[in-house]
């Protein structure tokens, strides 16, 4: 039964990392879920790295909404750009994550243009909310990272006991 606890946890941890990247999976998360896992079968942690990363889990889920939109509205986007931004993102989902770049920045400056910003404002807010939300994702993915890597050293040691 530990060998299917640790092989879950292992995958857990790599669709963690992959949710960094992918919107709509909470990559963070998962990787937290990871680590309980690995605790609950061979109990590597001390109770102060589980709550400290529990905390980094927590802030990182709502740095994960908030500094996007934060970029934005410092940067002058509207309403309209912030939804363009996200529904742009969710269409290039569909077309590699280049597509899905692309799409954000795309979505925001259209967004911006039809709330009748100009070209060169709307612009600087598509890429205001396009650095918001890559900042973002490189925190998400900082701190996945670490966990997966407390995963699979400690499965590692499960195993190579």
């Amino acid at each position: 039964m530990d060998i299917v606890i640790i092989s879950l946890a292992i995958l857990l941890s790599i669709v963690g990392v992959i949710g960094c990247i992918i919107p709509g999976l909470p990559g963070t998360p998962l990787n937290y879920v990871a680590m309980w896992l690995i605790q609950w079968v061979s109990h590597p942690f001390e109770k102060s790295t589980l709550i400290i990363y529990g905390v980094l889990t927590i802030a990182i889920v709502i740095i994960d909404y908030m500094l996007p939109v934060w970029f934005a509205k410092k940067y002058g986007a509207t309403k309209q750009g912030i939804w363009g931004s996200i529904i742009g993102m969710l269409l290039g989902i569909f077309f590699t994550p280049v597509g899905m770049i692309l799409g954000m920045i795309i979505g925001a400056i259209v967004g911006d243009r039809l709330a009748g910003k100009s070209t060169s404002d709307a612009t600087r807010s598509g890429f205001a909310t396009f650095f918001g939300t890559l900042l973002s994702m490189g925190l998400k993915l900082s701190v996945s990272l670490l966990i997966s890597f407390f995963v699979f050293y400690e499965s590692f040691n499960f195993f190579y006991k």
